[in-house]
């Protein structure tokens, strides 16, 4: 019994050392690892920023010539009227790749916030005053229930309007028809919580859980990189944006950003 006791021990002393540096070797590898991924992943995000930019300052010169000829195809249009709707059919591809482009370098670059104490309910309540005639051209009617008490957060306001906006857009595309698009505020236990919905057709559960990723869009000519990059937005404030939907029923986006203590 005692040899048995004196060569576990024997053994423990051996082998466990052993598999200690064996489990510090696999965790700097781990780590050397991700640290070459983050840092190849940075430079991919600057390289392809760069080639966003630098294919914008051609198109922007190919728009200024397009609507150079387009004035000059104008001046006779009953003659030039073939290469007049040629010429516009190249205007609106032009705006619409720089608007992907846009949207792109939005999506790719880290958002420099300028936080300050804001009043959400402020916020949302110019976003709603903003966007009301954008609705009620739409046959969409917009209804408010903000929370009686300030919501204060520190946070980049023109950054949660740009978020506030792109859930406003979606919804009213949501109900070509019209509908009623909903916006609540309140506080709940450390939290400030937006809440917008809509009672459009809702989403089917199994494109409910890719509305977040890049690229991602069911809407013809969307770019898909709206409601990833509201979503980094409302992270990089240490909130989180969530989406519940019922199809048939309307579609309903739940942001969260931490009130101030």
């Amino acid at each position: 019994m005692v040899q048995f006791v004196l060569g576990f021990v024997f053994a423990m002393v051996v082998f466990l050392p052993v598999v200690y540096v064996g489990q510090r070797r696999r965790r700097r590898r781990a780590r050397r690892r991700s640290e070459t991924q983050g840092r190849q992943i940075e430079e991919l995000s600057k390289l392809t920023g760069g080639l966003a930019h630098e294919i914008k300052n051609p198109l922007s010169t190919i728009k200024i010539n397009l609507q150079l000829i387009g004035e000059d195809a104008v001046s006779d249009r009953a003659e030039n009227q073939r290469w007049f709707r040629k010429i516009e059919v190249v205007r609106k591809e032009t705006d619409r790749l720089e608007h992907i482009l846009d949207d792109f370098l939005r999506f790719i670059g880290k958002p420099e916030l300028k936080l300050g104490a804001v009043d959400v309910n402020e916020v949302v309540g110019e976003m709603i005053d903003f966007y009301s005639p954008q609705a009620h051209a739409h046959n969409v009617a917009l209804r408010q229930g903000l929370a009686e008490n300030r919501l204060l957060c520190r946070v980049d306001s023109g950054m949660i309007k740009q978020v506030v906006l792109n859930l406003f857009i979606n919804a009213q595309q949501a109900m070509p028809d019209g509908g009623e698009l909903i916006v609540r505020t309140d506080a709940q236990d450390t939290d400030a919580v937006i809440e917008i919905s809509d009672t459009g057709p809702g989403i089917e559960p199994q494109k409910l859980d890719k509305i977040f990723d890049a690229y991602y869009t069911t809407r013809p000519g969307g770019s898909g990189l709206g409601l990833p990059t509201a979503r980094k937005i409302i992270e990089a404030h240490a909130g989180s944006i969530d989406a519940n939907s019922q199809p048939g029923k309307g579609t309903s986006f739940t942001i969260r950003l931490p009130l101030e203590a």
